[in-house]
């Protein structure tokens, strides 16, 4: 798929809202939070316009009951996809608009995204030399493949940072 970074606008914000909308008419009485979260969830930051979501339910069994709802809505079924204990659901196809990784409430991979996410929402440096990376990469890579692989070792580190200042906030 096509490196499609733009930069960060409200609409995101609006665009999650509007999903979890639509997601929990889907699921009905399925007790699910949702998080939105990635580059579209923090101010100033370029992304793929792709809004992240997680979903957190109580049993990850029970949404395979849905799947065909989520497909009449344009999901895609992707199952784990590399990450045990997930469950990926993607919309829009080629272009896509949105990715729904729904967890367990007790798998350890939610407090990882939210802490990232947390600690970019802190940290203005942090957006700004995650943005030039992202510009560097994307002028350099025309696949998401090659430039989600080009920027693993930044984002390991920058995980790493995130929790640091996440265990030191919460002392």
């Amino acid at each position: 798929m096509e490196i499609r970074l733009t930069d960060y606008t409200e609409e995101w914000q609006v665009e999650f809202e509007k999903e979890v909308v639509k997601l929990k008419r889907i699921f009905g009485k399925q007790d699910i939070h949702f998080e939105h979260f990635g580059s579209t969830s923090v101010k100033g930051m370029k992304a793929k316009p792709v809004i992240d979501m997680i979903g957190i339910v109580q049993c990850i069994d029970d949404l395979e009951p849905f799947h065909e709802l989520l497909r009449a809505e344009g999901y895609d079924i992707v199952g784990e996809w590399g990450i045990e204990g997930r469950s990926l659901y993607r919309k829009g196809g080629e272009n896509r608009t949105h990715h729904i990784h729904m967890y367990q409430f007790d798998n350890q991979q939610i407090e990882r995204h939210l802490v990232v996410r947390d600690y970019l929402r802190a940290h203005s440096i942090e957006v700004q030399m995650y943005n030039e990376l992202k510009m560097e990469l994307s002028a350099k890579y025309n696949d998401t493949k090659e430039y989600s692989k080009a920027k693993k070792d930044y984002v390991n580190e920058l995980e790493k940072r995130a929790y640091e200042w996440y265990l030191f906030r919460n002392i």
